[in-house]
């Protein structure tokens, strides 16, 4: 027998072993199904899917990452999870309410953007808001947002105007329609949102913005620790690496240097709904201007 060549048979079990080894592998490995985005023009989903990837990836552990099967309202979503209904991961904005019902990661994977709000408007009301400094001059005009959102209920505690749509495509519609006269979105999607409804007469108003203390978090069900403690650990070793940040600029860099917060007139607002254990006071988590 030749020395080099091992016998067939060992072969063979080693073969067997490494098999039934990914096998195992495969088996444990977590798996995780986030919701698909309501809308098909609606491209948001592709930072907090790839910051999920990211987090999960840092952890060193097996993991699979895919969608629902179908498409879905956000309040659908949270329901689903909460139930523990197929959904594993949610990215949202936080609420009292929300913290309640579900596990936050309290880390602002926005890094608080979606609480610095533009105007997406009709470009037939160009120039409108020119003469707009504060809330009080703000008053006169209608805002729309989603029936199911946070942002509704921060923007009439501040005394403005709200119409709301029952679908996230329909607020657009309306907005073509004259039904109210703004659309306050996160700098982190008005852009994209302007180019993908580019045949509904919509600009982003150059002029003004919001701002109020909020940011997204990743949420699980209560119950799911492993999940909870997985994506904390993730996302705390891609902050200490700079990985967080560098693909947080890769997404919103370019918008962030649009929005030419410096020459705007922005508008503070109160967040009655900001949860007390958010974590303001910790600089690194969030974006500023």
């Amino acid at each position: 027998m030749n020395n080099h060549h091992l016998p067939s048979t060992i072969i063979t079990k080693v073969l067997c072993l490494c098999f039934f080894a990914i096998i195992s592998a495969q088996c444990h490995a977590i798996e995780v199904i986030y919701p698909q985005p309501e809308s098909l023009t609606d491209v948001r989903f592709r930072y907090f899917v790839s910051l999920l990837q990211l987090a999960l990836s840092k952890t060193n552990e097996p993991f699979t990452l895919m969608p629902y099967a179908q498409r879905m309202s956000q309040a659908r979503a949270l329901t689903q999870l909460e139930t523990n209904a197929g959904i594993d991961v949610v990215w949202t904005m936080t609420s009292r309410e929300r913290e309640e019902a579900l596990l936050p990661i309290r880390i602002p994977i926005d890094k608080g953007l979606f609480g610095w709000r533009l105007f997406l408007i009709n470009k037939n009301d160009h120039g409108l808001f020119q003469s707009v400094h504060n809330v009080e001059d703000l008053i006169v005009y209608t805002a729309g947002q989603g029936h199911d959102w946070p942002d509704t209920q921060i923007l009439r505690y501040n005394k403005l105007k709200v119409v709301t749509g029952s679908t996230y495509e329909s607020l657009f519609n309306m907005l073509k329609a004259g039904r109210f006269q703004y659309l306050p979105r996160s700098l982190a999607e008005v852009w994209n949102e302007a180019e993908s409804h580019a045949d509904f007469n919509l600009e982003v108003e150059q002029n003004i913005g919001l701002h109020y203390t909020t940011c997204l978090y990743f949420f699980v069900n209560k119950q799911n620790k492993q999940l909870y403690e997985l994506l904390d650990r993730g996302l705390r070793i891609a902050i200490s690496d700079g990985s967080f940040d560098k693909l947080f600029l890769a997404y919103y860099g370019d918008f962030i240097s649009r929005s030419k917060l410096n020459t705007r007139t922005i508008i503070e607002l109160d967040n009655p709904l900001l949860p007390d254990k958010t974590p303001i006071n910790d600089a690194k988590l969030w974006f500023h201007r």
